[in-house]
């Protein structure tokens, strides 16, 4: 077969082959459609709010590469960026000034961050992070909250079996008990005891991978108080609130200075990109100045940081007034619209981000999501928006990303067909029970 050009064909025949050549036929699970059931569609381009599959079908997309796109896709300048930069090289293994300047960038926009090191996706930021914590401070433990993704990592696939924080059990095969034998799992909003023992807290400001979860009142700025009376590092994964929810980013939104921050996702413009941040006296032990190691080949690669630079620069307060204009105006339809069908739903929001949970009362921690998405009605709810033209993840624990592409009259759009799309799910759901 000729793999050099594009091979027409639908998007089961496409599945198909992909499987043969590819683990479960993607490259990132949740892609596979496991969680919602039927095959997924493959993507032939996108622009703005929308993206098109190879059978031609155009779709308003939510999911905007899961929230790796901010300005919609095929950006403008984020592309003119991008090929500016690839006429001169794709990746030289020496420094460059558009890594200096998304440094620069990142500086600018977030208080309290001094020095920053680039990495190639959230994952490395997360664990360099981890590895710089227990650098710094000669302590070996991590606590991280139950239902917060902090990347594949090992010692991060932990989970929790009870109420109380405890050491963690493994969360996938293949992470040995060794793995997360340090990682101690409390229950996210709940503020967990810090041992003399523990290097560092790592949260997400906003869990955004359990649905989506606010922090509740107090609970950023006590775990803040508690972690310095310890003596621990406290540490933001911002990789998807940096740079989303607010121009500096959840830790300017919350006022809560973290030791830490780890970013991903805007900061490449849709290119992958990881970083972790901090104050120098911190970022110092990090090689070369200093004895903990990290490196990568591609870490700072100059079409991700040229992507970046495009993306951070368009990005203003008028930006974020906008983005939560569009979100609270969606969550505001899409709650009305569901409950007229008779179906009990949280639509939870902070700034831009949404999340969708079909509970009876709002969700404040990992278990309250587990319990609203084993009722089920989230994958008929998800293919009834799906074949009426609208894209959303396909999986529960997912949120929602409307961009600054997205506009009224697509929100409004949005809205009119979930109104249909619910009484749909509605419907299929009580058939299935």
């Amino acid at each position: 077969m000729d793999m050099s050009n594009e091979v027409s064909m639908g998007n089961e025949a496409a599945f198909s082959r992909a499987c043969a050549s590819l683990v479960g036929g993607v490259n990132s699970p949740v892609r596979s459609f496991t969680s919602v059931g039927g095959s997924p569609f493959f993507i032939r381009e996108g622009h703005g709010s929308y993206v098109v599959d190879i059978e031609g079908r155009r779709y308003l997309d939510y999911v905007q590469s899961y929230g790796a796109i901010i300005h919609g896709h095929g950006d403008d300048g984020v592309l003119a960026a991008v090929m500016d930069a690839a006429r001169k090289g794709t990746t030289f293994g020496a420094p460059t000034l558009g890594e200096v300047e998304l440094a620069e960038r990142i500086k600018a926009k977030v208080p309290g961050i001094d020095l920053v090191r680039l990495t190639s996706s959230g994952t490395e930021a997360t664990m360099t992070a981890l590895r710089l914590a227990r650098g710094v401070t000669g302590r070996s433990k991590i606590i991280k909250f139950e239902g917060c993704y902090h990347g594949h990592s090992d010692a991060l696939l932990a989970s929790s079996g009870s109420g109380v924080a405890s050491l963690g059990l493994p969360a996938s095969v293949g992470v040995t008990p060794a793995a997360v034998l340090d990682t101690i799992v409390a229950p996210y909003n709940e503020l967990p005891k810090i041992g003399e023992d523990v290097a560092a807290v790592i949260v997400e400001p906003v869990a955004a991978n359990m649905g989506l979860v606010p922090a509740s009142a107090g609970f950023l700025q006590e775990l803040r108080r508690l972690a310095t009376e310890a003596g621990a590092l406290l540490i933001f994964d911002e990789v998807i609130t940096g740079f989303r929810i607010a121009e500096g980013g959840a830790s300017t939104l919350f006022g809560v200075t973290p030791d830490l921050w780890c970013f991903g996702k805007v900061i490449g413009g849709g290119l992958p990109v990881g970083a972790v941040a901090g104050p120098e006296e911190i970022m110092a032990y990090l090689a070369p100045t200093g004895p903990v190691y990290q490196a990568g080949t591609l870490s700072g690669n100059p079409l991700a940081t040229a992507a970046g630079s495009a993306a951070l620069r368009q990005l203003n307060s008028a930006s974020y007034r906008m983005l939560a204009g569009r979100a609270e105006q969606l969550a505001f339809g899409l709650t009305k619209v569901i409950e007229e069908a008779d179906l009990a739903v949280q639509i939870q929001r902070v700034e831009s981000l949404l999340g969708i949970f079909f509970a009876d009362e709002p969700v404040t921690n990992y278990r309250e999501a587990v319990s609203s998405v084993e009722r089920g009605i989230y994958a008929h709810f998800f293919h009834a928006m799906l074949k009426r033209g609208i894209a959303m993840a396909p999986g529960p624990y997912e949120v929602l990303f409307p961009g600054l592409a997205h506009t009224v009259d697509d929100v409004d759009k949005t809205i009119d067909i979930a109104s249909a799309a619910a009484v749909e799910a509605r419907d299929l759901w009580a058939k299935s029970r």
